[in-house]
């Protein structure tokens, strides 16, 4: 007996301390856990719960903060797209998640079917009318509105919300969006090699890439998704059984988003810059999305219009037989982050984006300037055309922030106003006598 009780005790003191996807709760006192977080390092909508929390180390601190006699480790997954992380989750290999809104759906679907339910935990970056997916077209292009595109080869990621604002925009042109396009099912790097050999003469994407290409002179833009006026936003999605059997550390992860969102939006350039550093991107890009009046806006609450928008999007995959019916409903459990967030849950819940602001980045400059108009802007871009690293300029109907160099320009009497498609600057052009498209240099000339 006094042998076989050697041997356990031997046992114990030789068996691995380990944790893993699946098993954040498990083990005794003293053991190591991993939570293993799957993350989109270029899909910069969700860097307050991916890059930029990674790189500030806050979900760390906050795991060191709990003080339950375990060790913590994160397992930083690193993917293009949010497939892979749904495909990890599915199998009890990745805790926490982060995608857009259509992915978000299928992960949901995939979760219950397989009969591991996942739930829609926070929101990472939104933009309440849809400005984060783009379509571009390549610079020499004689394409200047979705109408043009009927018969034509547009690269997307299917069941992504690049792919959703397809669909939609070209059922509002009257094209039929399987029969009228031949559409390119293609990851997003694929997808820009397409455009550029000229084997697809469109792309439809997400945050980051409509903005890189136009940024390189590798696309223009033929269509912006805010012109749907129909709700985008990325999130987090966790396990239902690692939430259960784990809510400290889910809700440590959801304090660490919060710090994560609130840095980037105390210090938007200095978090454009580590993006940058991390990912490889340009920061100027990072800056368009996720800057002080970027595209996106910042907030881990779960409000309303985007739970109302992510079952309008439940239609579209059923029609591209992507999923069945979602219970959106019960896919939804903000219960974390209320407790994480606290007191201030409610006042983030009411938080609306910043008004829409042209900007200047100076070069050198740890912050931006910021105008009260884009004629402004011009006017100061006009004096100081060698010392600018970048310049945006929100436009006229959506409020979408593009480059002001990579905009279409329309002069209205003494008004400048910019657009980021041609087919939207055509419009206000028609219904304003007098009005007409110029080019970048003679909008700088008149504001000089």
């Amino acid at each position: 007996m006094k042998r076989k009780a050697l041997a356990a005790a031997a046992a114990l003191l030789l068996a691995p301390l380990t944790g893993c996807g699946g098993n954040a709760a498990a083990g005794a006192g003293g053991s190591t856990v991993t939570v293993t977080v799957g993350y989109q390092s270029k899909t910069i909508n969700t860097v307050t719960a991916g890059t930029l929390l990674r790189s500030l180390g806050y979900f760390e601190k906050q795991l060191n903060s709990l003080h339950d006699g375990r060790t913590y480790k994160v397992d930083w997954q690193d993917y293009a797209t949010g497939a892979p992380i749904t495909a990890q989750m599915t199998a009890g290999k990745i805790d926490i998640g982060s995608m857009g809104d259509f992915p978000l759906l299928i992960n949901a679907a995939r979760g219950k079917q397989l009969g591991r339910p996942t739930h829609l935990v926070s929101v990472t970056g939104y933009n309440l009318r849809g400005g984060l997916n783009t379509i571009v077209t390549a610079p020499d292009s004689k394409l200047t509105s979705l109408k043009d595109l009927k018969g034509k080869k547009v690269s997307t990621s299917v069941g992504s919300a690049a792919d959703g604002t397809l669909v939609r925009a070209l059922q509002r042109a009257g094209i039929d969006p399987n029969d009228g396009i031949e559409k390119l099912n293609q990851q997003p790097a694929v997808g820009a090699s397409a455009l550029a050999a000229g084997s697809a003469d469109a792309l439809s994407q997400f945050v980051a890439w409509p903005g890189l290409l136009a940024y390189q002179d590798k696309a223009k833009a033929l269509y912006d998704g805010a012109q749907l006026n129909l709700p985008t936003f990325h999130g987090v999605t966790a396990r239902e059984d690692f939430a259960k059997n784990s809510p400290a550390v889910l809700e440590a992860f959801l304090k660490a988003q919060a710090e994560a969102t609130d840095y980037l939006n105390t210090h938007p350039v200095a978090a454009a810059e580590k993006v940058a550093k991390a990912t490889g991107l340009p920061a100027e890009v990072v800056y368009l999305y996720n800057g002080a009046h970027g595209i996106s806006t910042f907030d881990p609450a779960v409000k309303p219009q985007l739970v109302s928008a992510l079952k309008q999007d439940v239609s579209v995959l059923k029609a591209a037989k992507l999923t069945g019916d979602v219970d959106v409903d019960s896919f939804v459990d903000d219960q974390y982050v209320k407790k994480a967030l606290g007191t201030s849950y409610d006042k983030q819940l009411a938080a609306t984006p910043p008004a829409a602001a042209s900007e200047a980045w100076p070069k050198g400059a740890e912050e931006t300037k910021a105008f009260k108009s884009p004629a402004e802007l011009l006017t100061y871009m006009a004096a100081h055309r060698d010392g600018i690293r970048a310049a945006y300029v929100p436009d006229a109907t959506s409020g979408t922030l593009w480059f002001a160099d990579k905009a279409v320009w329309v002069a209205d009497g003494e008004n400048l106003l910019p657009f980021v498609a041609p087919a939207t600057a055509q419009a206000y052009v028609s219904a304003h006598g007098g009005a007409r498209v110029i080019t970048y240099a003679e909008a700088l000339e008149r504001a000089a």
